[in-house]
């Protein structure tokens, strides 16, 4: 059945006008001129730190106003080889019309997803944690392959990933694990990604070779920056030191490295024992320990908002996935419906379809609570 061309290059159009649509592109320009400027500085490299965040922050909307800027005139060219191959036969052309197309598709689905981050903290880099649930060692097992997944996700596109802290379980895998992901809209993209995971599959540990179920949570906070403005007194904190252990319990350190911090009021722990020394641990952990106060504050907001506008549908529930490799293999979002049947792609990183489902996902019941 021959392709519709013209229908194809239609709705490429019609995509790309909605994306325009909810797209401020002169507040974008405005950014993208104010970032330069501060890039331009002669003091604009004294604080390195500084630096690389406006830098990673300036080629990501930049890289999005090219996009949105000069979209249009590639939907024109891509048109303008389809009649080319068509008028004069041209298979080759043709076929290299279509490979345009289908990239044009692609992209623009990201540029959708991109327009759809646009809450207060979005933009922000992302602390990842997974915790261990229901399941022994299968659980361990299974939290350690979520870490995993998230690590080379990030990896494959690209981002800085940071071990923050890792607490390894007497058997198999791990108890819980923290990671930084570094980029612009880490968070954003991974918040979708928070509630319980579940996997099905046979269990390696069980001898007799049974199916086991067992359960990981996945929690993702925006990293703390210098102009928030989170109180943390430190007579509300209990901080213990410890020496860092691997794999099994074994002891990795010599030295009381590792530092344990406790928000008593909260009941919010933090523990970090990758940095080599106790200082660099603890000044992590606090970090860590405000990024998780900013967003249980976020939570609060939230939760009294969403009182006040009454019961709404839909709300984010604990298991938001399963992960099943037998008798059959899928993993599929409980809350988008959204499903592939290649877990092994998936617990190595490739997640992107899951992730741009949740965000729509996400976006359909906000629109459904504003009209209720």
């Amino acid at each position: 059945m021959a392709t519709d061309y013209s229908a194809e290059i239609a709705n490429l159009r019609q995509t790309y006008k909605a994306i325009l649509d909810v797209s401020d592109l002169d507040d974008l320009r405005s950014e993208v001129a104010e970032l330069t400027e501060q890039a331009s500085a002669p003091s604009f490299w004294d604080d390195p730190d500084s630096a690389q965040k406006i830098s990673a922050t300036l080629a990501h909307k930049q890289g999005t106003l090219d996009k949105l800027e000069k979209f249009g005139v590639r939907i024109d060219d891509a048109e303008l080889l389809i009649e080319m191959s068509e008028d004069e036969g041209d298979e080759d052309s043709k076929a290299e019309a279509e490979r345009d197309i289908k990239k044009l598709h692609d992209q623009l689905a990201d540029l959708e997803i991109s327009t759809l981050l646009n809450h207060e903290y979005d933009e922000r880099s992302a602390v990842v944690t997974v915790r261990s649930g229901a399941g022994g060692d299968d659980a361990t097992d299974w939290a350690q392959m979520l870490i995993r997944m998230y690590i080379r996700w990030g990896e494959n596109r690209g981002y800085n990933v940071q071990q923050l802290d890792t607490s390894y379980a007497e058997g198999a895998g791990i108890k819980s694990a923290t990671i930084q992901v570094n980029a612009p809209y880490a968070y954003g993209t991974l918040s979708v990604e928070a509630g319980t995971h579940r996997l099905v599959r046979i269990s390696p540990f069980d001898n007799q070779g049974r199916r086991q179920t067992s359960f990981a949570a996945v929690e993702v906070v925006p990293l703390i920056e210098s102009t928030d403005h989170v109180e943390v007194d430190e007579n509300d904190l209990r901080i213990d030191v410890y020496r860092s252990s691997g794999p099994g319990g074994q002891s990795v350190n010599t030295t009381d490295s590792a530092v344990r911090i406790t928000h008593e009021p909260t009941g919010v722990v933090v523990s970090m024992q990758n940095e080599k020394s106790q200082i660099q641990n603890r000044e992590a952990a606090m970090r860590v320990l405000q990024s998780r106060l900013l967003d249980l504050k976020r939570q609060e907001e939230e939760a009294e908002k969403k009182e006040l506008a009454g019961d709404i549908k839909a709300s984010w529930g604990d298991q938001m996935r399963s992960y099943v490799t037998h008798p059959y293999q899928m993993v599929k979002d409980l809350r988008s419906g959204y499903e592939v049947n290649n877990p092994s792609a998936v617990f190595d990183g490739d997640i992107d379809g899951l992730i741009e489902a949740g965000i729509r996902w996400r976006k359909e019941q906000e629109m459904a609570a504003e009209e209720d």
